[in-house]
């Protein structure tokens, strides 16, 4: 299993907007490939103006196939182009981690059609 984290930080008071153009263009295609996200968050403290996203893989070829399709979907396109346009991102990280031996079970995500 493969989880994939990203952070993303956002210009200060921008994360809504940043949300909701997510919501509209990127959240129903990566639906549609790569399934539910693990977990979708927004800092409360530390770091703020930043959100963060988990996506749960069976493995990192998993992964590059399922991003592969996206990439290539035209709807994902379509996101890329109205996101460049906002501006509201100024950094993204992203870190692909394994769950340890002992780690409770993560489920794998549901794909929604």
């Amino acid at each position: 299993m493969l989880l994939d984290v990203r952070t993303y930080k956002a210009l200060p008071g921008r994360v809504p907007a940043q949300l909701e153009l997510y919501k509209k263009y990127a959240y129903p295609v990566q639906l549609r490939y790569m399934g539910e996200p693990l977990c979708y968050a927004v800092a409360e403290s530390g770091d703020l103006n930043t959100f963060t996203h988990v996506w749960v893989y069976a493995s990192a070829a998993d992964r590059e196939a399922k991003r592969a399709k996206m990439a290539a979907d035209p709807d994902w396109k379509v996101f890329l182009a109205e996101n460049a346009k906002a501006g509201n991102i100024v950094e993204q990280k992203n870190c692909l981690m394994v769950p340890t031996a002992w780690s409770p079970p993560i489920p794998m995500p549901k794909i929604i059609p």
